[in-house]
């Protein structure tokens, strides 16, 4: 037996006994990295280690500690009202707000604009009983609409690498086709999840919804905030002891944004400083680092790029680009990319597509701008699972007494988006282009 197809059916019993015996899937993957890369690879530990996402580790780590700081003392809750305020109270409204939000900080470059924006929105979700899992999506499709502009990680690195191979970069396509169908793919969410009540917290997100009500002095009408109902709020006061908090907030997307620097390192900085000016307050924001989401992302990650390294990804891409039709070829790899995506980063999984359907662009058979832009979408469109890094952002700011609901919720969701997203990505986007050359 190949060492690929090895690789394929132990990604495959991870699933089925992780999901089996409720054992957290990232331990498996490391037992995996352990038992393929060293029995079968015949790596040493520190070559099937490689792939640990240090990273994401810390990004994930330094968010979570942050932002335990602004769901303990409050700040996320005095934010959220200010944003209430902007759209008149109208907290219909505010999925959407957040929806742009994200949409427009991925745009201008901040690649974890889901990680700044999800513990607003789902505490804002909690406060007023909007379906948390609505919003949720809404703010990875947000995320997802603005990640291919010109200025954007995404949309610099394929348009660069494009340019590289000596193919016409097409930028407006690539940055509104992903655009318009995350637009519509949040519309049928927010239409369809709207007015079902969603998850609800067992307990109080009790630490900062007692500090809010001190700091914030508000009165809600008696909907379910679905609607068009307003929430009146009056003046919003913050305390000495949540600035230091709201300052950090704010030097931390500057610096991401306008600077660039690492996320994670930024973050675990600030909380630093914040922990060294309340010990009290770091102790406990400690506790809100979600580490069995850590766990998960990275144990699985760590796997996949042992999967790599193996030859895996290139294995079924050969056998895929070996078809002779293209437009089929470009839906088997379109269907690759968001299954493997859907487990791994979908930047890497764009990069490797991309070179191994260069023969296919420079052929002329395939049309470049539908091609790519199919290509972005269906990669893309899976980031709600729970192992892509959107998603993993997302289920970290969840309250832990829903969380593993959420991640059920999150994993139907994102297996039906790995089942018609890259064939709705086809069909609108790669169809229309190729038939027309």
């Amino acid at each position: 037996m190949s060492a690929e197809l090895i690789c394929v059916i132990v990604l495959g019993l991870m699933f089925v006994i992780g999901t089996w015996r409720d054992i957290n899937m990232g331990l498996l993957g490391f037992v995996a990295a352990a038992g393929v890369g060293g029995l079968v690879l015949h790596q040493a530990p520190e070559e099937f280690l490689a792939g640990f996402p240090v990273d994401l580790f810390l990004t994930l780590v330094g968010l979570t500690y942050l932002f335990g700081f602004a769901q303990n003392n409050g700040v996320i809750e005095v934010i959220v009202n200010w944003c209430v305020k902007l759209v008149g109270g109208r907290t219909a409204l505010m999925p959407w707000i957040f929806f742009a939000l994200t949409a427009i900080l991925i745009s201008l470059g901040a690649l974890f604009a889901v990680a700044i924006i999800a513990p607003l929105a789902l505490s804002f979700a909690r406060k007023h009983r909007i379906n948390q899992f609505m919003v949720g999506l809404l703010v990875v499709h947000g995320a997802l609409a603005g990640a291919f502009s010109p200025i954007s990680v995404y949309g610099i690195f394929i348009n660069d690498y494009l340019a590289r191979n000596g193919l016409a970069p097409t930028p407006v396509s690539l940055f509104f086709a992903p655009l318009i169908f995350n637009v519509v793919f949040a519309l049928v969410v927010y239409v369809v999840l709207r007015r079902r009540p969603g998850l609800r917290a067992e307990v109080d997100d009790a630490p900062s919804a007692r500090n809010a009500s001190s700091d914030i002095e508000s009165s809600e009408t008696g909907s379910s905030g679905t609607g068009n109902s307003a929430v009146a709020t009056s003046t919003i006061r913050l305390t000495l002891s949540q600035v230091p908090t709201l300052i950090g907030l704010i030097a931390m997307a500057l610096s991401v944004l306008i600077f660039g620097w690492d996320v994670g390192i930024v973050t675990i900085t600030i909380a630093v400083v914040l922990t060294f000016i309340n010990p009290a307050a770091g102790k406990a924001a400690m506790t809100k680092v979600s580490w069995s989401v850590v766990i998960l992302i990275t144990g699985v990650l760590t796997y996949i790029a042992v999967l790599q390294e193996a030859g895996t990804v290139e294995w079924v891409s050969t056998g895929i680009s070996a078809i002779g039709i293209p437009l089929l070829a470009a839906l088997l790899l379109f269907y690759m990319s968001g299954l493997i995506s859907a487990l791994a980063s979908s930047l890497a999984i764009i990069g490797v597509v991309i070179a191994l359907a260069v023969p296919f662009l420079e052929s002329g058979d395939v049309h470049v701008g539908g091609f790519v832009a199919a290509l972005a979408i269906a990669a893309t469109i899976v980031d709600i699972s729970p192992f892509s890094t959107n998603g993993a952002m997302l289920l970290a700011n969840v309250h832990s007494t829903i969380r593993d609901r959420y991640y059920k919720q999150m994993i139907g969701y994102a297996g039906l988006m790995c089942l018609i997203g890259p064939g709705l990505a086809w069909v609108v986007a790669a169809v229309p282009t190729m038939l027309m050359k």
